[in-house]
Formats: C-alpha cells, structure tokens, sequence
C-alpha cells in the first residue's frame, strides 16, 4: 500500500463521540505528516468548525468543508473552490423543510443562520462551537446562494421523506446526503467530497490511486469511491462499509491511529478491529 495524500472525515470518524481528537489519533497523524504524508480534513462542517481541528493537527493543506463546497487553505488566505447551492432551489428546499416542520440551517460567508431558538439549533451550537443569528424568515432572508443547507430533524424517516422530494425536484442540480441519522445536507450537485477530494489530488500532482480516505457516512461515500485506499470506521454505516477496501476500528477505538499505524508501522492491508 503506498498512498501521499490522506483525507479525514471529521465526526464519527476523527472525532470521538464527544467531539476529540484523541491523543492515539493526534500522534498518529503527525507521525504520517513526518512521513511525508499530505493530511487533509473533508468534513460537512463549516470551515470556521474544522479549522480548529486543523490546527491543533498542524494540517496546512486546504481544507475540505461544508461536504466540498468549500475548499479554503487553513489559514483562511485563500478560497480554491466555492460552489454555493443555487438561490431558488436553496429558497425552494428551506421552503418544504419548514412546511415539514422541520429545522433548517443555512451557511452564508462561513456564519451560520437558524430557522428558530430550539433545541435543534443549541445541539448544533454543541457540536460545532459556531454561533448561530435566528431568521425568522430564512427563505426571504436567502438573497445570495447559501453554501449549503442542512435540515436537522431526529426522525430518519421525515429527513428520507424529505430527501426524496427533492431529489424528485431538483434531480442533477443538487446532491442531497445523510451525514447522522439527523441531519440532511444539500449542497450544489457538483460540491461533493470525492469531487473536491479529487481536485485536491490534481493540484499536488497525486495519482488516484496514492489516495488515502476515512470517513463513516453516506456523505463520505463518493469520497471513498474516489480514493484509490478507501477505509471505513467499524461504526460506519453498512453501506459505507460495503463499498470500503479496509474496515479500521471505530472512532471511538482510535480508528484513524490503527489504519496510519498499520500502514507506517507494517504495510498491510487489512486492519479490521
């Protein structure tokens, strides 16, 4: 296995269930940044939210947010790729989510804007660390494409509902994903992690195949189709697993640690559990 550039995804992945990098994931990636390594985070959070991670990583390659529509060096000075959600479909999808009665979020110049104060938008403000400005009319406030929407709701069944109608609307104009069972993402059709992911490869004139990524959702599913080394967390989801060429141990078991480790340490190819 020889791979130059290693993408990670954020939560359920890099991140412990309460939001850590462990100290086996941290050492880890800074043995493989010595190694010669390109370490990369492709995460659905703003880049506000990852960039902090990326700094206590000491991660100087651009990163991957908002799930690829925005791709931005670390240290803020320069936007490689933005690809907003287009205005009226952004406008349209906010409108069905609070006909549904669900909780919207939108993302506009990095900051962070709520359909309502609730308990969606104070969990998000946990997970995050963002702050949040409550707009009581999010499809009327929305004058400029947002770089993405999320719709948070606890019932899997309503987001999937959801999903399916806009996918029926807008199909081949914007990618709409599970990233936890409780939030949907919808970004541009073309603002994905594999797409950026491969972008990113290009510019350093790395091969597909001297790829590396981890991630544990759907959302990291093209991602890790794209990578020429696909591996999953053992929480991630069946179907990330399915399609993945390594399953490591969980997030919480240090996952990222146990794939670095094995391929600094042994080269082989497997290091399930």
């Amino acid at each position: 296995m020889n791979f130059r550039l290693l993408a990670l995804d954020l939560d359920d992945t890099l991140l412990d269930d309460t939001y850590r990098i462990s100290q086996q994931n941290y050492h880890a990636v800074r043995r493989a940044a010595a190694a010669g390594v390109l370490v990369t985070l492709a995460t659905g959070r703003m880049f506000r939210s990852a960039r902090r991670y990326a700094k206590k990583l000491q991660i100087d390659l651009p990163l991957i947010t908002y799930h690829g529509a925005l791709v931005r060096t670390a240290d803020s000075k320069e936007t490689l790729l933005h690809r907003p959600v287009p205005l009226q479909p952004a406008r349209e999808v906010v409108e069905m989510a609070l006909a549904s009665g669900l909780h919207v979020n939108v993302y506009l110049d990095d900051e962070l804007f709520v359909s309502g104060e609730n308990e969606f938008s104070r969990y998000y403000h946990t997970l995050s660390g963002v702050a949040y400005h409550v707009v009581s009319d999010l499809p009327g406030f929305l004058t400029a494409g947002p770089t993405k929407v999320t719709v948070i709701c606890n019932d899997e069944r309503r987001l999937r509902q959801l999903q399916a109608q806009v996918l029926a609307k807008f199909a081949g104009c914007l990618a709409v994903a599970l990233s936890k069972p409780n939030f949907l993402e919808i970004t541009d059709i073309k603002a994905t992690k594999g797409q950026a992911l491969k972008q990113l490869a290009r510019l350093h004139g790395i091969p597909r195949e001297q790829v590396a990524a981890i991630g544990d959702s759907y959302n990291d599913l093209d991602m890790l189709s794209y990578a020429g080394v696909s591996v999953a967390v053992e929480n991630a989801r069946d179907e990330v697993k399915a399609v993945a060429q390594i399953i490591t141990k969980s997030n919480n078991e240090h996952g990222v640690a146990a794939f670095i480790d094995t391929y600094l340490q042994i080269g082989k190819e497997d290091v399930r559990g």
